[in-house]
């Protein structure tokens, strides 16, 4: 069968989690230290530790005082082009290769190790001040002198630390003690694992049953923990309390667990110290940071190599015409330097000076304010992305989650409708307060078809009681803490929960006049739109997981004594469970298409036998020893049966302005792209449609979870069949995909017009990234905005951080940083092409300016019987490749072949520069003719014409290749912008200027006269007229697809 993919051994590549591992052990090694292993900590006592700990420090930076300028010269020499420069420099330093004053070698060199410096040194000192303000921030820590202040960097493991709401954890801790009532903490981890759910942890039992925190120092007790490792969602521990009788044992898991990066949401917590610095769970999944060497430069590097050759070449040629006479060998050197403009080494400075220029004019766009260049060496990738990969959530959402839509099969209510809703819940219970309890137990019982207002009474009420969120009541500087939880008070109450999806229910049920008051472990009070409170008692609450997605909570009303089961959850799960009905699924279909998050909610009414009975058969449930999970699940699925459908609801994570025509743009522009989230599979695929990442038209496979190698074989089979399809994939399925199928997977993966992964680890998103450079060889760009974004964003050719609610550890991390994901359509399509092109023009004319005045040495050394004799010495060389052509050179960072709102408009001649023409082979070599065309003329035009004095040569020769190449410019730029007109006219006022100083080399008397001009005009015309007519049958019979849009 042609589809089947071959079951055959891969080479199976090091896993990224055992890459970290290694990584981790090999700085222990190094660092003479022994490798990680599981720790016994002592509450706040530091000094009783069984090995040597890292100091909790975050570093960021890739050099130190000390390999600063070791590193930066190694950067900059271990290429090729500099190295030549270098060792050209140093061989002027032999009296028999000196071909002329040490400074026109050593002062262009130090000029680009001056600017390569000091950049390099600024961004570390950024870098440097960025790491210190989060190694400054001040922490709360228990002492036996009571509490002191502590840096972050001072803390040690064993400290007992205290954490207030809304600080972010200094250091992996286990959780000790908490100020909430009901002996528990949220915590916000999106910063860690991407996940906009809030956890839920637990402290230690022994501990928070302490009267007061400062008892945690009088009692003998420590924690057993395993070894530092990279699993941020699992943990193994013990607490042991030895001065009890007996000695109090509890087992520790990742609940009682407080990471770094996350932030307490709710209450102060104290905890003990675990992991610090480099053992961090947060640092062992982020990479460290490498320097970015653009695709740009490699390439610039690879045409110099040629121009070696070429240099090598005509150098061996030169000394082969002397018949190798004498010391033919020095021949060969002295001939070598006397070529080197054939490499120029202005070429490095100008396009790192141009790289500034491109960092500013982002910095100053006011279409996308805010953008940072963190990495000033990279603006040309952005002009060649293929593959966009994208975080999700505070990405392309903004983390606010809206209610948009009730259904109750019959009639659907819209935001422009809820009005409705809110009249038939006052109808309700105003209703309900005239009749007599007696009357209404009697109406709900009887089989009747309900009124339309009960129907929506009973779906609000579902949805206001069916959830795990708890009202909080804080002090607003007018009302107290106690005051506002006694009276409920409307504008001290937050709510808090596990899910943003929740909240947005239970507000919504608020402003539709059902409000959720108070709730514990054991009661739930809501208050009806005339203030009255009704109270339920919880009888038993099923969590949300990921196997059932669903959640269950079984209630009784005080008032009436009804016991009712609520349920709400996936449509493919509810399907099976509700009574049959015939349009579930066509309405839940229709809501997902419009990028909503589809719930189902369902109810069914119990009486207190049938209550009993379950009780009963599931606390013994609870009980067995044998295949527990099992049989609590078979025992809540008997209640499961023939439910009550009540209602679907549409909740949408709301898109960041504009990300819809953004990513349209992106994909014009031949980029694809990649969506990597630490999300749910159902909320990703939900966003994937609502951002139009998946076209309407577009099928979507979702990728099953496979767990070995036979199911990922079936299932890629099954993938393979499918064409023009976006891809869903859980972050388990492509591990193990990677393990067994890696060439396989990524193949049919990247013929996707869209990916979308889920469930991914920091790891696994750097993985990725990895995978598509070595598979594909094209250029990546990752955008994220979360602590867990970093590694991909470190790992990508081209890093966008985006500044959002999670945070600016992503935007820091990053090569770029923007405030909006629709900025990135801009900083591509206009910064990153105008960047690249502007690269290619500026490099391809430097070189065709070191080529010109190469070739003219050539046409002088061949005619005066191949003698190593320079053409122009001294001031003349310097300054032809600085002030008398410099500015009109670099001008061309300037110019633009289209304005930027046609840039925008037409994304599609972005798509034009992922083939790299602009700098291409075909490019160079042209511009190589054009070099040895115009050298050639202007050497023999000056041979042929001066009459007696060399000097004459001299003055003809420099004069006309000075005009030649201010004229090149002027045919080069596209855009005429007045500094361009500027540099040309200071360029060649600077020559006339400097004519009068230069009489050691240039006859001053003879170019005042009317011989001089006429062979200088003649020597130019002959030299750039033909080009002008070739650009302009060009553009007449063959032009650019640009041209047609600015014609």
């Amino acid at each position: 069968m042609t589809d089947n993919i071959p079951l055959q051994p891969v080479r199976q590549k090091k896993r990224m989690d055992s890459k970290h591992r290694g990584g981790c052990c090999e700085c222990l090694r190094c660092c003479g230290r022994r490798d990680p292993r599981p720790r016994t900590v002592w509450l706040g006592h530091p000094e009783k530790r069984d090995q040597r700990y890292p100091r909790n420090v975050i570093n960021n930076q890739k050099y130190n005082f000390f390999t600063f300028l070791p590193g930066v010269l190694f950067n900059q020499f271990k290429y090729f082009f500099n190295l030549y420069f270098l060792l050209l420099a140093c061989s002027q330093f032999v009296v028999e290769m000196r071909l002329g004053a040490l400074y026109t070698y050593w002062v262009p060199l130090g000029f680009v190790l001056a600017v390569t410096v000091i950049r390099e040194a600024a961004e570390e000192i950024r870098c440097y001040m960025r790491d210190k303000e989060v190694n400054s921030q001040i922490y709360s820590k228990l002492t036996a002198r009571g509490t002191v202040k502590v840096k972050s960097s001072n803390i040690q493991v064993g400290d007992l630390i205290i954490v207030e709401k809304n600080q972010r954890v200094p250091a992996d801790m286990i959780f000790l003690r908490t100020s909430e009532k009901n002996g528990s903490c949220f915590l916000r981890t999106d910063q860690l694992d991407g996940e906009t759910d809030w956890k839920l942890r637990l402290p230690v039992t022994c501990t928070q049953r302490l009267p007061t925190a400062s008892d945690l120092l009088q009692i003998r007790s420590y924690v057993y923990a395993e070894e530092p490792n990279i699993d941020i969602h699992n943990f193994v521990g013990t607490f042991t309390r030895e001065d009890s009788d007996p000695a109090v044992n509890e087992s520790l898991s990742i609940e009682n667990t407080l990471w770094a990066s996350t932030v307490i949401a709710s209450g102060t917590v104290v905890g003990v110290v675990l992991y610090t610095g480099r053992e961090l769970r947060s640092v062992m999944n982020t990479s460290n940071p490498r320097s970015k060497i653009g695709l740009f430069d490699l390439e610039v590097n690879c045409l110099t190599k040629i121009l070696f050759g070429a240099l090598v070449v005509v150098s061996l040629v030169m000394v082969a015409l002397q018949h190798f006479a004498g010391r033919w060998y020095l021949q060969i050197i002295r001939f070598l330097l006397l070529f080197s403009n054939i490499i120029p080494i202005s070429l490095r400075v100008n396009l790192d000076m141009g790289k500034i220029v491109y960092s500013w004019v982002i910095r100053r766009d006011s279409k996308i304010p805010g953008t940072v260049v963190r990495s000033s060496t990279i603006p040309e990738q952005l002009g060649r992305i293929s593959y966009l990969l994208t975080d999700k959530t505070g990405t392309l959402t903004q983390n606010e989650m809206v209610f948009k839509r009730l259904h109750l099969g019959t009639v659907a209510y819209g935001l422009d409708s809820m009005d409705e809703v809110q009249s038939h819940i006052f109808s309700i219970y105003t209703q309900q307060s005239q009749d007599p309890p007696a009357v209404k137990g009697l109406t709900l019982a009887t089989k009747v078809r309900k009124t339309m207002s009960s129907r929506v009474h009973e779906a609000v009420k579902a949805i206001a009681l069916c959830h795990n969120v708890t009202p909080v009541y804080e002090s607003n500087g007018v009302t107290d803490q106690a005051e506002a939880e006694r009276h409920y008070e409307d504008s001290c109450r937050v709510y808090q929960a596990s899910s943003p999806d929740e909240v947005a229910l239970v507000q919504w049920t608020e402003s539709v006049g059902l409000t959720l008051v108070g709730r514990d472990q054991s009661s739930v009070q809501l208050r009806t739109p005339g203030g009255h409170i009704l109270n339920f008692t919880i009888l038993q609450i099923f969590p949300f997981t990921y196997e059932s997605k669903r959640m269950g909570i079984i209630v009784r009303d005080e008032s009436t004594g009804e016991i009712t089961f609520y349920m709400k959850g996936a449509d493919v799960v509810m399907a099976g469970i509700v009574q049959y009905n015939d349009w579930l699924e066509e309405e839940c279909g229709n809501m997902a298409r419009e990028g909503l998050r589809v719930l189902v909610v369902a109810k069914k009414s119990l009486t207190e036998e049938q209550y009993q009975d379950f009780e009963a058969r599931y606390v013994q449930a609870k009980l067995s020893v044998h295949d527990r999970s099992l049989k609590v699940a078979t025992v809540i699925e008997s209640l499961e049966m023939e439910m009550e459908l009540l209602c679907l609801t549409g909740v949408e994570d709301q898109l960041q302005t504009d990300v819809r025509p953004t990513l349209e743009t992106l994909r014009n522009a031949g980029i694809k792209v990649w969506m990597l989230t630490g999300d749910k599979l159902e909320t990703a695929t939900c966003t994937a449609k609502n951002a139009h990442l998946v076209t309407r038209t577009q099928d979507i496979h979702i990728f099953r979870l496979v767990t070995n190698r036979g199911e990922a074989h079936l299932e890629l089979n099954a993938f393979r069949r499918k064409h023009d399809c976006a891809l869903v994939i859980s972050g388990d399925s492509l591990e193990v995909c990677l393990k067994y199928y890696e060439y396989e997977f990524m193949e049919l993966a990247c013929q996707c017009p869209a990916v979308v992964c889920c469930r991914c680890a920091p790891t696994q998103k750097a993985q990725i990234v990895r995978l598509l450079q070595e598979r594909t060889g094209k250029l990546t760009c990752a955008v994220g905005d979360g602590g867990n974004d970093v590694s991909m964003i470190q790992e990508a050719d081209c890093g966008v951080g985006v500044e959002g609610k999670e945070g600016k550890q992503a935007s820091l991390a990053a090569d770029f940083s923007i405030t909006q994901f629709k900025h990135l359509g801009r900083l591509l399509m206009v910064h990153g092409r105008n960047s690249y092109k502007r690269s290619a023009a500026l490099s391809q004319f430097v070189i065709h300016r070191s080529l010109c005045i190469s070739t003219m040495q050539a046409v002088f050394s061949s005619v005066f019987y191949f003698a190593s004799v320079p053409l122009y010495q001294g001031f003349l060389i310097i300054g032809y490749s600085t002030i008398y052509t410099m500015f009109p050179v670099f001008s061309l960072v300037l110019d633009k072949d289209v304005k930027s709102e046609v840039a925008m408009l037409y994304p599609e001649l972005y798509k034009d520069l992922l083939k790299g023409r602009p700098l291409s082979y075909k490019t160079f070599l042209i511009w190589v003719l054009i070099s040895i065309y115009q050298g050639s003329i202007i050497m023999y035009g000056a041979l042929l014409l001066f009459e007696s004095e060399f000097v004459h040569i001299v003055a003809i020769s420099f004069t006309s290749l000075i005009l030649t190449e201010l004229l090149m410019v002027a045919l080069t730029i596209q855009t005429w912008h007045w500094l361009m007109i500027v540099a040309e006219l200071l360029s060649l006022s600077c020559y006339i200027a400097s004519l009068v100083f230069l009489h050691e080399f240039i006859d001053v008397y003879f170019i005042a006269t009317l011989s001089f001009l006429w062979k200088v005009t003649v020597i130019t015309l002959v030299s750039c007229l033909p080009l002008y007519v070739l650009k302009y049958l060009r553009r007449r019979f063959s032009p650019p697809s640009y041209s047609k849009l600015t014609s």
